[in-house]
Parts: C-alpha cells; structure tokens; sequence
C-alpha cells in the first residue's frame, strides 16, 4: 500500500470478523481515513449485482479480502455444500468487480487447512496441492485454493496486481468463545476461567498434551496484511506464522497461568491428539523482512482481557 496516500479507499470486506476487525484497527492506527466498511446486511457479498454495484459507485483504490464462511469440524461435516458454495460466490464475486472496476492491488486471506494432511513439517507454500486435504474441512479448504488460484489467474492473465496470504492457527479480540464451536485456544481460556469462577478442582484437557501447534495473534497477522500489501507483488501465496511451536500441554499451562486457576490440569489420554505437528515455513515471510512481534503470553493476556470484558460482563 502506498503509505503516502493515507486517504484512498479501502474496502475492507469481512470487517467485523477476528481477522477483519484487527485490520481495521491497524489501519486506523496507521493512519488511514477512506475506509469503506459494510455489514453482512447492508451488503451481502453473495449477491453478484450488489456487489458490482457497490464496486462500481465507490471504486475501493485497495481490497482487503477477510470475509468467509468459517467454522470448527462440526460445521464443516455438517453444512459441505454451504461452505463450498458461500466462499466460492465471495471469492468469484470480489475479485471479479475489484479487477472490473480498476482496483489497484488486492489482498485475498486463506487459511492453513489449504495445505495437504501429510504436508512436510514445517510446511512450505509450494506443498501447495501435492496430497490429499484433510477429509473433514476440504470443501473450505477448496473454496480456499480456488481463491489462490484466481488471484494468479488474474495476475497472470490480466496483470492485476492480487495476492494471497495464508495465515496459521490465529486468536486474539474477536475470537469465537462459544462452548462447542470454538478452536482450542478460545475454548481452554473459556473452561479454565468457568472452571475458577465455580472453585472447580480439576480441569480434563483432550489427548496427550503432546501435539505442536503454531499460533499467530491477529493483531501480528494484520501487521502483517499491511506490510504484504506494501512490499510484496508475487504469483505465489506467502505463509504467515509465528514460526514458534508450542504443544498443548504448555499452551494449557499458560492458559491457567494466566486465568490464575489454582485447581489441577488432568489429561484424557483416551481422547484423541489430532495431528501431531502443524507448523507452517514463515521463511518466505522472514526474508522479506517481516516477523511476529507479540509473545504467546502477552497475546493469551491480551485476549483474556477482552473475554472478561466482552463476553463474560456482557452475559
């Protein structure tokens, strides 16, 4: 993005989802004025027409490509042709206007899943359709790829200037907390603080504790949003990851470290782990000159202040 120009357009689409609301709080902090923000019902991004016409009378000069159907396995299982078919209609319907009506660089937001359930640890980008996905997440995970794919298409075929990022396991403001649908950061922070508010003795974790797993703030991955808008033009998709692994284990003795739950952790080895290790390559990313800057901990903190203050006051 050009930093000068602090007053052109930017439409944001998905704003008010976890990763979309922590762009916009870094490009407000940044500096930047023209935002163009709608809600699902003041614009619904499956529609084709309206979204045409909402390219063709406001002209966003940047898109920022954050809105999707998302959710955990259950969802997944149970709604395939929903998630198949709402992010393909976003997808084909964003870029599409966003090249028609002379956009100048545009920014698409994947997910880790897009990657093979084998892939080589740490994964790179260009693991990129070499093995069968994950079979209970792979009509998002399709819709995902599709939309890296049309992003080259368009550059390659049209010289629009839209590019893919595909960020790791995220959490931070905004996340989802609900008791079944939540990933396993959220839903820890959730039962160790419910756990210490009721004086309850032990908390049961799933598995082993010893799977790896990778995790970004998203405050970090929209630090990083703007400075791949800023520095990068490619054909490839770049990983953006915290590069640092923790196993669930320490992730569950952070989180009772800093939900203060004096009570006891107790591990159900009889459920089971999940993968093993998902860690994503972020030297793609480091070479370019950009890293993760908050710590597990201080983000886990940060986090916990937002559930207390906007979920559990608000109950």
């Amino acid at each position: 993005m050009d930093p000068i120009d602090k007053s052109a357009p930017i439409f944001v689409a998905g704003h008010r989802g976890l990763v979309g609301s922590a762009v916009i709080r870094k490009l407000q902090y940044l500096g930047y004025t023209n935002l163009l923000l709608r809600t699902h019902s003041e614009l619904d991004l499956t529609i084709q027409l309206a979204v045409d016409d909402f390219f063709a009378a406001h002209k966003p000069y940047y898109v920022i490509l954050a809105a999707a159907k998302v959710g955990g396995i259950h969802a997944n299982n149970t709604y395939p042709a929903d998630f198949i078919t709402v992010n393909l209609q976003i997808q084909t319907n964003v870029i599409t206007s966003a090249f028609k009506h002379n956009t100048k660089k545009l920014l698409f937001l994947g997910s880790s899943c897009i990657y093979p359930k084998f892939a080589p640890q740490p994964i790179p980008e260009n693991a990129l359709l070499t093995g069968p996905l994950e079979p209970t997440n792979e009509w998002y995970a399709i819709a995902k790829i599709s939309g890296i794919k049309m992003c080259q298409a368009f550059r390659l075929q049209h010289s629009f200037d839209a590019i893919s990022a595909m960020p790791t396991n995220l959490y931070g403001p905004n996340d989802n907390f609900h008791p079944e649908n939540s990933h396993v950061l959220p839903a820890l922070l959730r039962r160790f603080h419910e756990a210490k508010v009721n004086n309850v003795a032990e908390v049961v974790v799933w598995g082993s504790g010893k799977p790896l797993r990778e995790f970004l703030h998203v405050d970090d991955l929209a630090d990083a949003v703007v400075f791949l808008m800023e520095n990068y033009s490619g054909l490839e998709h770049v990983n953006v990851g915290s590069g640092k692994e923790v196993s669930i284990k320490e992730l569950a003795e952070l989180v009772k470290d800093v939900v203060e739950y004096k009570g006891e952790i107790v591990w159900d080895s009889s459920k089971p782990d999940g993968t093993p290790r998902k860690l994503m390559d972020n030297s793609k990313l480091a070479a370019l000159g950009w890293d993760a800057k908050i710590s597990l901990k201080d983000g886990l903190q940060d986090t916990y202040k937002w559930y207390m203050e906007n979920v559990v006051n608000q109950q």
